[in-house]
């Protein structure tokens, strides 16, 4: 039998070592506490970071396609950008070609600021207890869980 699944029949559950969404959920609340103090040197929250880490990747994108890299919807993306505008990190714009696009750009402090934020991977993967290998097998296995019940969802 699986580990963590429970030896009682269906009827007798539910059990909440059943619940894979569980393990993923208590997972990224470990996740959290591990990256709190990471980013708090930063200044950072989570959300803040992923955003600064879409940014770093590719600079000038849109409000709209930061949110779907990131799974998020204007009404929580907003308030992120406005915050990190605020501490200096990046500048919002109209798109000169099209006035209802907002493009999102790293301002220099922005960009300094990778510089700090290149050991936080390390100490991630060193804080997993797990080898590269086998954390981008377990992302990839994960990444194709959310596809298909994104894909269950529509």
């Amino acid at each position: 039998m699986a580990a963590g699944v429970s030896p009682n029949p269906p009827d007798d559950g539910p059990f909440l070592g059943d619940f894979v969404c569980f393990s993923i959920y208590s997972a990224a609340l470990a996740f959290n506490r591990v990256y709190k103090p990471l980013l708090a040197d930063m200044g950072l929250t989570y959300p803040q970071y992923l955003v600064m880490v879409v940014l770093w990747e590719e600079d000038g994108r849109t409000v709209g396609g930061i949110g779907e890299v990131l799974s998020l919807d204007s009404s929580t993306l907003t308030p992120l950008l406005k915050r990190l505008e605020g501490m200096g990190h990046l500048s919002r714009a109209r798109d000169d070609a099209d006035e209802r696009v907002v493009r999102v750009r790293l301002t220099p402090g922005g960009r300094a600021l990778r510089a700090k934020a290149r050991v936080v991977p390390g100490c991630i993967l060193e804080a997993t207890g797990m080898s590269l290998e086998e954390l981008r097998r377990l992302q990839g296995e994960i990444d194709a869980l959310r596809r298909n019940l994104e894909v269950a969802n529509r």
